[in-house]
């Protein structure tokens, strides 16, 4: 809680008890800062945020006399950070910031890096929430708004964290939502054609997914994965003095060796400092032997050894990721998972097909409002690497869901590895009433989320919960046949 006159040159010691964006979140003592989005101008929205009891706003045009007191600003979405700063009195310079950006893999890796550190140790934010030992809490945005991303850093500063993990995104850097911060380390994943709806070319996207190494301390950590193919590029924008490799390159700082993957762990050889380490992990896929040793190079960058470290590894779970159901009578595999880009879906069923099963059924749709020029690159990837798909809506918005759904097809050329379900809950059931002994169906795109984005709605909706209800008739069904 600040007056305003201690955060600006003013004369008006009206007490802010908040920092907010949204008028609809708006509460008594609040300051409403009026940004710009993509679709609305908040200016427009200052009534009702007054009207809702905010204590002050802040502007970038005239508007006149208002209620309350009214700070004028060049821009106020540059703005943002820093005032939200200056609030919370620059939790992010007392905290060890780690950056994690990157395509696929940012949920994983940033997990198994709180998970390295320890929860009591490290904060999380990302698109599974914030959480710490403390406390786990949802988030609107895997890369919050500044108004809400201090708010979280202060919470973990006030937990007794002393680390911070976070998913950067690149819409994020896009909007200046990370300006400002400083962060003590960065690690990327990967780099394929993704947001292009926001970025206009893949080069604008990767020039935002470069930023973060921008933003690295000088003495800071960069960790880079020398097997992507944009490796060279990225690394050539780190200003950091400390930079980081791993993959299957014996020059790499953390070599990748060997790993053999089975259906219910990983056994991984990696080579740090010239010694050999071997375990085991509860991680499966290609995939997440990269998303661990980014986990693991990051952190051992932090002055951690790798003895100290290693046993935490043991009950590593990334929520969303992988997800098998439960077997309940069932003779098939039911599994619910985040994939939702190209690269990310192919190399899931690259890894399903690996395991005992007999035909993939995957069920998948594409966000309404977002990268169009990507929905006919995943249903042909599905279509390609799937036995069969079945395509359904998944937050439309206010797209049809037809529309986005005939996008996915259009470039499929056999029209029998496909069906069309625009219902999400009826075309789990569907997967799930087709699916035969040692098939497994696969739930892609929203992993844990809790909800659908329907028009101007947000109705509540988990693909696990949808898939267990739909598993349960059919054996319940299947009991009273026999």
């Amino acid at each position: 809680m600040k007056k305003l006159s201690e955060l600006y040159d003013c004369d008006h010691d009206v007490i802010i008890k908040g920092i907010k964006i949204n008028s609809k979140e708006v509460e008594p003592g609040d300051l409403f800062v009026c940004t710009k989005g993509v679709t609305r101008d908040r200016h427009d929205f200052i009534d009702d945020a007054i009207a809702k009891g905010a204590s002050a706003i802040v502007v970038s045009r005239d508007v006149g006399p208002k209620s309350v007191p009214v700070i004028t600003v060049p821009d106020t979405n540059s703005e943002l950070p820093q005032l939200c700063r200056r609030f919370y009195d620059y939790p992010d310079q007392k905290l060890y910031m780690i950056s994690v950006g990157g395509t696929d893999g940012k949920t994983s890796t940033a997990t198994i890096i709180q998970a390295l550190l320890g929860s009591k140790n490290c904060g999380y934010i990302g698109t599974n929430g914030r959480s710490c030992s403390k406390f786990s809490r949802d988030t609107n945005n895997t890369t919050p708004d500044s108004d809400k991303l201090y708010m979280y850093l202060d919470e973990f500063v006030d937990a007794g964290c002393q680390y911070v993990v976070m998913e950067t995104s690149s819409e994020a850097f896009f909007r200046h939502r990370l300006d400002g911060i400083t962060y003590q380390a960065g690690v990327i994943t990967n780099i394929t054609s993704e947001h292009l709806n926001i970025h206009g070319t893949f080069e604008n996207y990767l020039q935002c997914k470069c930023q973060q190494f921008q933003q690295i301390a000088t003495d800071g950590q960069a960790i880079f994965n020398r097997d992507d193919e944009h490796y060279e590029e990225v690394r050539s924008h780190s200003v950091a003095k400390n930079n980081w490799t791993y993959g299957q390159n014996e020059e790499c700082d953390l070599y990748i060796k060997n790993y053999v993957i089975s259906p219910d762990k990983t056994n991984i050889t990696l080579v740090y400092h010239d010694k050999e380490y071997n375990f085991d992990s509860p991680l499966l896929g290609e995939f997440n032997v990269y998303n661990l040793a980014a986990a693991l190079l990051t952190v051992l960058s932090t002055g951690k050894e790798m003895e100290e470290i290693l046993p935490n590894l043991k009950d590593v779970k990334v929520s969303g990721r992988l997800d098998m159901l439960p077997n309940i009578g069932q003779d098939f595999y039911v599994m619910v998972d985040y994939a939702h880009t190209p690269n990310g879906i192919k190399n899931l069923l690259k890894f399903v097909h690996t395991l005992d099963i007999n035909r993939s059924i995957v069920v998948i749709g594409q966000a309404g409002e977002r990268d169009y020029l990507k929905r006919p690159v995943v249903g042909k990837t599905v279509c390609d690497n799937a036995s069969y798909a079945i395509f359904c809506y998944e937050d439309p918005r206010s797209e049809d869901p037809k529309d986005i759904i005939d996008m996915m097809i259009k470039d499929i050329e056999d029209t029998n590895k496909y069906e069309v379900v625009i219902d999400r809950s009826e075309a789990i059931k569907r997967a799930i009433d087709m699916a035969q002994k040692k098939d497994i169906v696969l739930i892609l795109g929203k992993g844990n989320e809790t909800y659908e984005k329907l028009k101007d709605e947000v109705i509540y909706f988990n693909d696990e919960e949808e898939a267990m209800k739909h598993l349960q008739k059919r054996i319940e069904r299947e009991k009273i046949s026999v």
